[in-house]
């Protein structure tokens, strides 16, 4: 359950996707190319989808993107995490990203609980 509504990150998602369609019709090549790279990277190997999509997460907090923080909770999500393994990749990302990062795990765990009420109804 949200304890904090600072967004709605899946109208975050909703509203970005067209921007994002809009940029895959006019840059199909590079799009398609990142696409696949993303389904590749995402893929279960040595690692499996749901410690990737953390990990994803957490350098999405790292780096300061707000768009990566809704994709990649809603991934992590989906792939099985739990709100426990959020909250403690977002440790990780506070220690490599000091404060401001601490600012943006706040904002992905809000984003994973929302994500996580949407989809159990």
């Amino acid at each position: 359950m949200s304890k904090s509504n600072f967004h709605d990150w899946p109208q975050m998602a909703k509203d970005l996707n067209p921007a994002i369609g809009e940029l895959k019709k006019s840059s199909p090549g590079p799009m398609q190319a990142f696409s696949e790279m993303g389904k590749a990277a995402l893929a279960p190997g040595a690692l499996d989808t749901r410690t990737k999509e953390l990990i994803a997460l957490a350098i999405g907090v790292a780096v300061r993107c707000a768009p990566c923080i809704t994709y990649h909770s809603s991934g992590a999500q989906r792939a099985g995490a739990t709100r426990e393994e959020i909250a403690e990749a977002m440790g990780l990302a506070v220690y490599m990203g000091a404060g401001p990062s601490a600012m943006y795990a706040a904002q992905a765990l809000e984003a994973f609980d929302q994500w996580d009420e949407k989809a159990s109804g």
